[in-house]
């Protein structure tokens, strides 16, 4: 069985069919998902579909393109939905997104350290974006009192990789791994141990090869497991269940 870490079954791209496609899961070999929130409206959304759906667990936080719209009020909403829903196993998808700026720098670095406080309050894992801010999030983890998370669809080089292992985190490896023109993340994989590994989709983006351009799912995640298999040395069905042990690790 394979465990996607880090799904958007909430998005309008599964409006029409989202009810059916996460109920067959388990019998296309997919046990387990993690539904991450972005804002407060889809944490609210990912707690239903945890509610619903034995295989599906939620996050709750507030992604950096929504930063500006959090504030005291709103962050005691977040705390609130975590602390009284029992299917929530993480803070997240938290941290800075300096490519597209959607919200000031400043308030998505004072909105990012909030919510890794809140992490360490309720003693939950946290799930990380990253992207053109590789150094300033480590830095800001570093700094912090969060010892357990992943970094979401992981875009540093192998020394990044080995740096947040050692703090105690997992790399979250997605059907990015497939289409890696620089070699990159397929660099990385390669010293990541296996046991800090995470599967992931991004579902509904981030489609792996052979069928980029279309909808992601979680059951495209086997293209992912056997990138890992290839680039590793191993088998498939050791990726799968390393993997998903590693979800259950770090979420359960």
């Amino acid at each position: 069985m394979i465990a996607d870490s880090h799904a958007h079954y909430d998005h309008k791209r599964f409006k029409e069919d989202a009810d059916t496609f996460i109920t067959a899961l388990p019998s296309k070999g997919v046990g387990l998902v993690i539904n991450v929130g972005c804002d407060i409206h889809t944490t609210q959304e990912s707690i239903k579909l945890a509610k619903k759906y034995p295989h599906v667990y939620a996050t709750v936080g507030v992604h950096p393109h929504s930063a500006k719209s959090l504030n005291e009020e709103n962050l005691q909403k977040l705390k609130e939905l975590a602390t009284t829903n029992e299917k929530v196993v993480a803070i997240g998808e938290i941290g800075l997104d300096f490519f597209h700026d959607f919200s000031p720098r400043d308030v998505q670095r004072e909105w990012f350290k909030r919510q890794l406080k809140l992490a360490h309050e309720l003693d939950l894992p946290v799930v990380i974006h990253s992207r053109e801010a590789n150094q300033e999030v480590f830095d800001t983890i570093l700094y912090s009192d969060i010892r357990r998370g992943v970094i979401h669809s992981f875009s540093g080089d192998w020394k990044l990789a080995l740096r947040y292992v050692e703090l105690g985190f997992f790399i979250g490896v997605s059907g990015v791994v497939t289409f890696d023109k620089t070699n990159q993340l397929q660099s990385a994989v390669k010293e990541i141990p296996l046991d800090r590994i995470l599967m992931e989709t991004d579902c509904p983006y981030l489609t792996p090869a052979p069928h980029r351009n279309k909808r992601n799912d979680s059951t495209m995640l086997v293209y992912v497991a056997e990138a890992i298999a290839q680039i590793k040395g191993t088998t498939v069905d050791t990726v799968c269940a390393q993997t998903t042990e590693n979800v259950h690790t770090l979420f359960l």
